[in-house]
């Protein structure tokens, strides 16, 4: 009986796609799209857990079949992403002029997303404090206990491990491995092999120019097709957004988001209260923040909804490139930077939250400047390395609290609302990418306000649609 049920939800989740493709057969925006599919997600995973309950055979056979949609279209976005940054960078540099703007370019995208990592950590301090936060408040049942013994297991495997040798994790000793994603900074590993190979064809057109142009050409012919399967890709956008979003609904905890809804509600506080600083500075440098937001919804959007700030890297540059007019070098290093460093939500605010709320149960005194002092300049050294996929959180918060010797486990007692303020969290670091990025191409004069300001180009079917041939040309 429970297959006619099974088959009956999956049924249901084609109408909605077939609706949503309708939506883009009419011409509707690509935004709109997005933003649909995250409510009619909200509302079908509502349903779905409200009919059959949480954790019932029905709900998990059907979440199954859903996740072929939702995982599948991360596990395709995952798939581009080394060739998209590795192509991409090569490009950026070779069309430089020097490589000095290259050092610029880097050093500008860095240091803007450390330094608002930094005003995160103080924004992560207050909102636990204002809230009056504290761990001896959580009550700790089973499964919470067996996250803290999980979060004291993993600290052990990584907490010899001093910063210069998480800095020197950086370097790639093997490019293949890091094709395949395989460790953490895995994708950084890619950006810098990306670059040596850039800056080695500005010496080679110097010297041997017939070789570079044929390596130039080649690199240009790769780029067109990259792109394309890019564009392929992020056609399904909306599709996997709905399929994450109900998934992500049914699977929710809502006692325990009852139980913890104080810290949820400060959490998500300290998150839009960095996401109103954000705007801040773009209208800083001269730009409209309301349409920033419109542009740059589509790829938080994804990034709420997956969790994954590296699944978000193509929808991430793309945005930058083709929404914010951010040059193609600053996007590219800007969104491959962003998804293993200096990420304002999961190595910002959610490490300073909990260390603030641990700390009086060890006799600490959070008010304290010699305890809040390190703890922001902690905070900003070990957001290096942070992985962009979930779980990325709880190695932060490892490294911070071990660092400031607080006890790791305690991390464990947030696990039923974990999944609910990542969300907001991966949302906040990808907009913090794309932050550095346009501030960044501002300051080195590779802004093209001209896109930024057309209304237009606001994430519509030019850049999601086989209109968008002319783009890649």
């Amino acid at each position: 009986m429970d297959i006619v049920f099974i088959i009956l939800n999956i049924v249901v989740l084609f109408i909605v796609i077939g609706l949503l493709y309708s939506m883009q057969k009419k011409h509707i925006s690509f935004g709109k799209r997005v933003l649909t599919a995250m409510g009619v997600g909200l509302v079908l995973g509502a349903i779905l857990q409200g009919i059959y309950g949480a954790g019932t055979d029905i709900l998990t056979g059907t979440l199954d079949w859903y996740s072929i949609v939702g995982s599948g279209y991360v596990r395709l976005l995952m798939l581009i992403v080394v060739p998209l940054v590795m192509v991409s960078i090569i490009r950026a540099i070779i069309n430089l002029e020097k490589t000095k703007q290259l050092g610029k370019m880097a050093g500008w995208v860095i240091g803007i997303l450390i330094g608002t990592t930094m005003i995160a950590a103080v924004i992560g301090i207050g909102a636990a404090l204002l809230f009056g936060l504290s761990a001896d408040q959580i009550e700790a049942g089973q499964s919470e206990n067996e996250r803290a013994a999980s979060m004291e297991e993993r600290y052990a495997s990584i907490g010899d491990q001093t910063t210069p040798q998480r800095i020197l994790a950086f370097i790639p000793n093997n490019i293949f491995l890091d094709m395949t994603g395989e460790r953490p900074t895995s994708v950084i590993g890619v950006v810098i092999f990306s670059l040596i190979a850039g800056v080695a064809v500005l010496g080679i057109r110097r010297k041997q120019p017939k070789q570079a142009e044929l390596f130039v050409k080649g690199v240009n012919a790769i780029y067109v097709i990259v792109m394309r399967i890019v564009t392929l890709i992020l056609r399904l956008t909306p599709y996997g957004v709905l399929a994450l979003m109900t998934n992500m609904v049914a699977n929710t905890n809502y006692a325990g988001v009852l139980e913890l809804g104080k810290f949820v509600i400060s959490s998500y506080a300290a998150l839009i209260t960095m996401l109103l600083i954000h705007l801040v500075l773009v209208a800083g440098f001269g730009l409209n923040p309301m349409t920033y937001l419109k542009k740059a919804f589509p790829a938080l959007a994804f990034a709420f909804t997956s969790r994954s700030s590296a699944a978000t890297l193509p929808i991430n540059i793309q945005v930058q490139r083709n929404e914010l007019g951010v040059d193609e070098g600053t996007a590219n290093i800007s969104a491959s930077f962003g998804a293993t460093m200096g990420q304002n939500g999961c190595a910002g605010i959610y490490p300073v939250m909990l260390a603030v709320m641990i700390a009086p149960m060890v006799g600490i005194n959070p008010l304290a400047w010699d305890f809040l002092i390190p703890l922001i300049l902690i905070t900003a050294i070990s957001s290096f390395g942070v992985a962009g996929v979930g779980g990325g959180a709880t190695f932060a918060a490892i490294i911070v609290l071990s660092s400031m010797g607080l006890p790791v486990g305690l991390a464990g007692l947030l696990i039923s609302v974990e999944a609910l303020i990542d969300m907001g969290r991966t949302a906040l670091n990808v907009n913090g990418s794309m932050v550095a990025g346009t501030l960044t191409s501002k300051i080195i004069g590779g802004h093209d306000a001209e896109k930024f300001n057309d209304k237009n180009s606001v994430a519509d079917n030019r850049l999601y649609s086989s209109k968008n041939v002319k783009i890649l040309k």
